[in-house]
C-alpha cells in the first residue's frame, strides 16, 4: 500500500513566543521548531497501517530548509522516503494556497492513502487536508479516532459533537488524525542513522507545475497579532460556611462582574 502522509513543521508548543516587529508574524530566531503533534499521529498511523499490510510511506511537505529536520524526524520512526516543496513563492501562502501546493505534487506521487493532522497547532484552521481531498477529487474523513482498512476501503470512526459517526470510502481517500487514535513512537538511534541516508527530495514549485499566479492570491491574512491581556489575580470568597460563600460568590458575579 502507498500511503503518503502531510507533514508540517511548526513551533513547539512550549517555546516563549514573541511578536515580529512587522506586528503580523512571530519572532523565529530562538524558537524550537517540531513536527506538528497531529502529524505525527499521522505519521504513527501510517507505519502501522504499513506494518500490517506492508507499502511504504512518503512524507511531503511545504516549507523551508529547516522543515528538513521534521521530515528527517518522520523518516527517523519509519517512513520510508520524504518530499520537501521549497520555494519563496510558496511561503506566505494560505491554507487554500499549502493544500493547492500539496495536491499539485501529489499528482506525481502513488498514494491508495493519505493522512494528515486534523489541525497544525500554530494557525489552528483545519483546512489543508480537507482542501487537498477536495482538490484531488478523492474522499475526505477528518477527525478520525480509529480505522479499518479491508477490500478496497476505509472504514473510519470519525469525532463529531456528541457522539462518534463511522464512516466508509473507497480508496484512495485521505484522512485527518484525532487524539486518541494511536500514541506516536520515538525514533531509535538506529532509526535516526537510517534515516540519514534515506531519499529527502526538494523541489520547486515548477517542479509540480506551478507558478505564484497558479496558485492564486491568499483569500485570509493576518491583519496583526497582539497578547491577550494579562489576567488579574484570583479571589477568595469570604463566608463561614458554604451557604454565606455561595451567596457572596453570587453578589460579586451580579454587582461587580456583571456577569448575572
Amino acid at each position: 500500500m502507498e500511503i503518503v502522509v502531510l507533514l508540517k513543521q511548526v513551533p513547539a508548543t512550549e517555546s516563549l513566543v514573541k511578536i515580529a516587529d512587522d506586528g503580523v508574524s512571530i519572532k523565529t530566531d530562538d524558537i524550537k521548531f517540531v513536527m506538528n503533534p497531529y502529524d505525527e499521529i499521522a505519521v504513527e498511523e501510517a507505519l502501522r497501517i504499513k506494518e500490517a499490510q506492508e507499502g511504504k510511506v512518503t512524507i511531503i511537505s511545504v516549507g523551508t530548509d529547516k522543515t528538513v529536520e521534521a521530515i528527517r524526524t518522520a523518516l527517523a520512526m519509519g517512513a520510508d522516503e520524504g518530499v520537501l516543496i521549497n520555494d519563496p513563492d510558496a511561503q506566505g501562502c494560505d491554507a487554500l494556497g499549502t493544500a493547492r501546493i500539496l495536491a499539485a505534487a501529489l499528482k506525481d506521487i502513488p498514494y491508495d492513502l493519505i493522512i494528515a493532522g486534523m489541525r497544525a497547532v500554530d494557525d489552528d484552521n483545519y483546512q489543508v487536508g480537507g482542501a487537498v481531498a477536495e482538490f484531488l477529487g478523492i474522499p475526505g474523513i477528518s477527525m478520525v479516532i480509529k480505522e479499518e482498512i479491508a477490500d478496497g476501503k476505509i472504514k473510519c470512526h470519525r469525532s463529531i459533537d456528541g457522539g462518534t459517526a463511522v464512516v466508509e470510502a473507497p480508496l484512495p481517500a485521505l484522512f485527518t488524525t484525532q487524539r486518541g487514535l494511536n500514541e506516536p513512537r520515538y525514533a531509535s538511534l538506529p532509526g535516526i542513522m537510517k534515516a540519514k541516508k534515506k531519499p529527502l527530495d526538494t523541489k520547486k514549485l515548477a517542479d509540480i507545475g506551478l507558478d505564484s499566479a497558479k496558485i492564486g492570491e491568499p483569500v485570509t491574512a493576518i491583519k496583526a497579532m497582539q497578547f491577550p491581556p494579562e489576567r488579574g489575580g484570583g479571589r477568595i470568597v469570604e463566608g463561614e460556611t458554604a451557604q454565606e460563600k455561595a451567596v457572596e460568590l453570587v453578589r460579586l458575579l451580579h454587582e461587580e462582574a456583571k456577569v448575572i
